[in-house]
Parts: structure tokens; C-alpha cells; sequence
């Protein structure tokens, strides 16, 4: 019996369809109504749900139908159908964000007599990053006046087409549904209206997802329960690679291995699943209650990280300042814990490196130099150039040379994920009454930090640094090839460490400090190439001048005027440019 169900799951394609929108826009109806098997986990059967009337876990929910045309010559005789019925409460994102990492087609339920809400906008945000394609459902039609009825959908697929024309679910299939006629209290007879439809278009829409029964098991648990004789059930979706019974897997968070002993995929017992699954794997000597959520792999496969490097972009919803050093939710796999993040960017000197490339799936590397960014910036316009923004403490307005941006992200608390994984940073303390989206920014991770003491053995290694400017003043010229500069230090700078850091002047020439002049901050510098014609005789004058000014006013020079002369020129400048890596202990002065 097992083999022929084992037989019959080979043949059957799972394509996993997540329902998302906001509170009370009659997903789970949906779900229901669609559906002809359900999960342990499906449709409110926890009992917090059933009092509060509304989602508060992943549902999970199938329906099997006849192969489409599109798909037919493949290994597959049937398609399968499995519904995740995500929350829609402002307070449960983490939820949503873990149940849209699992999807192959997005379901946007929209209210069809209050249109796009907060977190529907927040589930269409979370749909642009996870997914390749979506179909809007308007759901609740039967509220509508019959008079008005068919002007008022027509009106709400533009809006919708409007809302949408700038994402890449644009021109995306739009269907009015009614999924529970007459409301929640309704007899269980009537009938759903235009759910026919809605499946012939979820047909049109599936395609054959990446399967790839390769690699080490990767599991995302959503659900845990036991059964008494049996052992605890883990319920979820492979990510990537394939199960078997007898396989050990690793439980990371607990590092506890366990053997499964029995799996099934929604009733039916099978041998094993591949990628892309739905599944429950039985183990035994295992307690539910350590495992809420979570992921489920090949032993040592699965590493803890205390920190991590994502090439990541600014969500262009969020409508407030990333700003480094600041705390994020982040979630990654099913987990959402607190970091402090820091974004940098490519300097101008790694403009030809293999990280310029389009990024997705890239290592990172750790030779190359970064810019140290004070926030994220935003998506650049067409043709405009995306730039770094000015450090308020001096750092130079220097221009990331490419789109691409960074972050240094430090966990509060250890997280278990896949390398490569999905990053999506939040505001989720924002008051979830606000009409505004939460999510910041999304992104790769692209460097795993295993290693707990990277604060010593990492970061000095990483190398975003900082650019500094002076500006001081040429005071005179001792010589040809010597001018005694101010205003580049404060009295109590100890000017020995800049000692060989090259400047330029205003007038063309390069130099070197030397040493420090006098007690007042100024210093001297070497000019080995020599200073111009002009710029001498400028210096001379001035010196000149300035040696009048003073005997004028000590009463030396008969009716000498102690003004400045009207036709005098500008001082000559002087500039210090260098760079600093900002976990560089020594904190040295670098130029290039």
C-alpha cells in the first residue's frame, strides 16, 4: 500500500500556492472553499484562532486537479495544489514573511468593498520579493448591491491594475470570488461563486518549479504534534534535497539528531519527498513542545550564525531612514530576531570587481575595499547615479560607484538558516495602526558568521572604511621647496602621526608633512618638486605684506595702512585627503 502511494506521489507535481491580504479578507473562506484535503494545520483549527475568529498560524490546505495542457509530456500526471493560508494580522508578519518563503504562486486576497489595505500592501511587498507570479482575488462580492455589481468589480480591477502597474505582478489575472456567500454564519450549503473560474486560472498560472532532489535536506517546519504510539510529527515543506523513512536529520536549534520512522503526505503514506513537498516526517523520542517552528536538515549542514554579510536593497514603501548602527527585525528561514546593521557600499577602486556583477547568488569579498554608508539608500531613478550620503562627522561625500549595497548584520540572538537564504530587515515595533509599511529592506545573505568571536577575528578583516578631508591654509614659504601651513590641526593635535601623509595645494603642487612648526598647530611641508613661479612669488607678497602689517602696527612704517590690500589674492589651500577602516584598532591613516 505504501509503495503505491509513494508511486502516485512521484507522479503527482506539488506546486504550493500561498494566500495572503489582510485581516478578515476572507482567506481562510477561500482556502476552504477551494480545498478538498486539509492539513492538522489547516483552516483556524488552532484554538486561539477559532476564538478570536481569525488566522494566527500558516494554514495548509490541497486540492488535485488534471494536469494542464501547458505542463503535459513532463513525469507528472496530476498537479496538486497546496494552499498556504498565511495571516493577515499586522502583528503576525514574522508568519507571513516565513510562509511566503515557501510559494511558488502568490494569492492577493483583497476585500472587494474596502480594496488594498495596510497589510495587503505589506503581503504585496513580501510578494515582489519571494515570488514569480501572483493572481489578485476579490473576494466578498456577494456584499455588493446586485445593481452595482458588475460596475463595481470592473472599477476595482482597474484600481488594482493601477496599483500594480509599477511591481512585476503587473497585468497580473484579476477574479472576483465569493468564498463564503451570506458571511461566516452562513449554512454550509451555499455555494462558493466564481471558484471554478479562480482554479481554471490557478491551472493557467502553474509552471514546473525548480525541483532538485541534490543537496542536503533541508526542511521548514511550520507545525509539531504528537501521536500517541507513533512518535511527533513534523509538518512542513523541503527546501531543498529529499527525505527518506530511516534517514537521520538534524534538528540545529536543539542539536538533537533523530531517525524518521514514517512520513505522509497529506494522509498518504510515502517512502520519501523531494524538494518542494509537503510533508509530515514522524520521528520518535522527540518532545512538540521544543519545536514550534523552525528548520529540519542533513546533520551538520545547517549553520548558526552570530552575524552575517547580505547584499541588500532598500524597500521603496518604506517610507523612513535605514540608518546604520540601527536595530532591525530581520528574519531569515522561519526566524525574526533583533540586529544591529551597518550598509556599506563598492568604492571607486572595486569598481571591476566580480562582486559588481548583478549580485544575486555571489560570494562576498572579503579582499575587496567598501565605502561606509550612514544609511541605505533607495533604488536609484533612471538616470540618476545612487550615491553615498555625507557622514556627519566628516566623512567625504565619495560616490559609490555601483547600485550594489551591503550590510553587516549583528545578531542579538544566534539564528539557524541556510546559506544564501532570504533576509527581509523590519520596523515591526512601528504602531501596527499606522498606515505605513514595516518592511525596510530585503536581500541575500551572502558570508555566514559561524564563528562567535568574529568581533576579533572577522571584522578587522573587513575592510569599509571611512573618508576624511582637512582643509588648512599656506601661512608663507620658507623656500623653494618649503611652505608652513595652518589651520589643518587644532593646538593640541599631535601632528607626529600625520608626519608622510601627502597633501596638495589649491595652486596644482603635491607634499608631504614633515614635522610639526612652532606650538600653535602649524607644521611644515615638503615640496619636492618644487613650488610654481606664480605660487613663490604669490607666497613672497603676502609674506611681504604681512611683515608691513606688522611693522605698521608696531609703528615702524610711516602712514602704513594695517587694512588688508583691496587687490589682495586668496589664500593658497591646503588638502589632506585619507581613509580609515572603521575596525581598524590602531584607527590608521591610509591614502592611495
Amino acid at each position: 500500500m505504501a509503495s503505491d502511494s509513494t508511486a502516485a506521489a512521484k507522479n503527482l507535481l506539488n506546486f504550493n500556492i500561498g494566500v495572503l491580504g489582510h485581516v478578515d479578507s476572507g482567506k481562510t473562506s477561500l482556502a476552504k472553499a477551494l480545498s478538498t484535503i486539509a492539513s492538522t494545520a489547516a483552516f483556524d483549527k488552532n484554538p486561539q484562532s477559532k476564538e478570536r475568529g481569525i488566522t494566527l498560524d500558516l494554514g495548509f490546505s490541497s486540492f488535485i486537479v488534471d494536469l494542464p495542457e501547458h505542463l503535459k509530456g513532463t513525469s507528472y500526471e496530476r498537479l496538486q495544489f497546496t494552499l498556504v493560508d498565511c495571516p493577515g494580522h499586522a502583528s503576525l508578519i514574522r508568519t507571513i514573511i516565513g510562509g511566503a518563503q515557501i510559494i511558488d504562486l502568490m494569492m492577493l486576497v483583497i476585500d472587494v468593498t474596502k480594496g488594498m489595505q495596510t497589510q495587503s500592501a505589506e503581503c504585496l511587498v513580501i510578494g515582489e520579493i519571494a515570488c514569480k507570479k501572483m493572481v489578485v482575488v476579490l473576494n466578498k462580492v456577494d456584499l455588493l448591491p446586485a445593481a452595482k455589481k458588475a460596475a463595481t468589480i470592473e472599477k476595482m480591477k482597474k484600481r488594482m491594475l493601477k496599483t500594480l502597474e509599477n511591481t512585476r505582478f503587473a497585468n497580473c489575472p484579476i477574479l472576483a470570488v465569493a468564498a463564503k456567500p451570506g458571511g461566516p454564519e452562513a449554512a454550509e450549503s451555499m455555494q462558493a461563486e466564481g471558484v471554478a473560474d479562480l482554479i481554471d486560472e490557478l491551472k493557467k498560472q502553474s509552471y514546473l518549479p525548480e525541483r532538485d532532489p541534490t543537496g542536503p535536506f533541508l526542511f521548514s517546519v511550520d507545525h509539531c504534534f504528537s501521536i500517541r504510539g507513533q512518535g511527533t510529527v513534523m509538518t512542513g515543506t523541503i527546501l531543498s534535497g529529499k527525505v527518506a523513512i530511516n534517514d537521520t536529520v538534524e534538528i540545529p536549534a536543539l542539536k538533537m539528531n533523530r531517525k524518521v520512522k514514517s512520513m505522509q503526505m497529506f494522509r498518504q503514506p510515502v517512502t520519501q519527498a523531494i524538494q518542494g513537498d509537503r510533508v509530515g516526517v514522524c520521528v520518535t523520542q522527540f518532545d512538540p513542545k521544543q519545536l514550534e517552528r523552525g528548520l529540519v536538515c542533513t546533520p551538520g549542514t545547517l549553520p548558526t550564525l552570530f552575524a552575517g554579510i547580505a547584499l541588500v536593497k532598500k524597500i521603496p514603501y518604506f517610507k523612513g531612514t535605514c540608518s546604520t548602527k540601527a536595530k532591525f527585525h530581520v528574519t531569515m528561514g522561519h526566524d525574526t530576531v533583533m540586529a544591529k546593521v551597518l550598509f556599506f557600499g563598492a568604492s571607486s577602486e572595486a569598481s571591476s570587481s566580480p562582486n559588481d556583477a548583478d549580485g544575486e547568488g555571489s560570494k562576498f569579498n572579503l579582499d575587496q575595499e567598501y565605502l561606509y554608508q550612514d544609511e541605505l539608500m533607495s533604488p536609484p531613478i533612471a538616470g540618476k547615479e545612487n550615491t553615498a550620503s555625507n557622514n556627519q562627522s566628516g566623512a567625504s561625500s565619495t560616490q559609490a560607484t555601483t547600485n550594489q549595497q551591503w550590510a553587516l548584520i549583528e545578531f542579538e540572538k544566534p539564528v539557524t538558516c541556510q546559506r544564501n537564504c532570504l533576509v527581509i530587515g523590519s520596523k515591526l515595533d512601528t504602531d501596527i495602526h499606522s498606515n505605513t509599511c514595516r518592511l525596510a529592506f530585503h536581500g541575500e545573505l551572502l558570508h555566514a558568521v559561524t564563528d562567535k568571536t568574529y568581533n576579533e577575528t572577522l571584522l578587522p578583516n573587513l575592510k569599509i572604511f571611512k573618508t576624511k578631508s582637512r582643509e588648512g591654509v599656506v601661512e608663507r614659504a620658507t623656500d623653494n621647496y618649503s611652505v608652513i601651513g595652518r589651520s589643518l590641526f587644532k593646538k593640541e593635535t599631535n601632528i607626529q602621526t600625520f608626519v608622510g601623509l601627502k597633501v596638495r595645494l589649491s595652486s596644482g603642487e603635491e607634499g608631504v608633512i614633515e614635522g610639526g612648526f612652532g606650538q600653535s598647530g602649524k607644521f611644515k611641508i615638503r615640496i619636492s618638486s618644487g613650488l610654481k613661479e606664480e605660487t613663490f612669488k604669490q607666497l613672497s607678497e603676502k609674506g611681504k605684506k604681512g611683515k608691513k602689517a606688522a611693522a605698521s602696527a608696531s609703528g615702524e612704517v610711516e602712514g602704513a595702512s594695517t587694512d588688508a590690500p583691496s587687490g589682495s589674492r586668496q589664500s593658497i589651500k591646503i588638502f589632506l585627503d585619507f581613509k580609515r577602516y572603521i575596525f581598524d584598532t590602531k584607527k590608521q591613516m591610509i591614502q592611495t
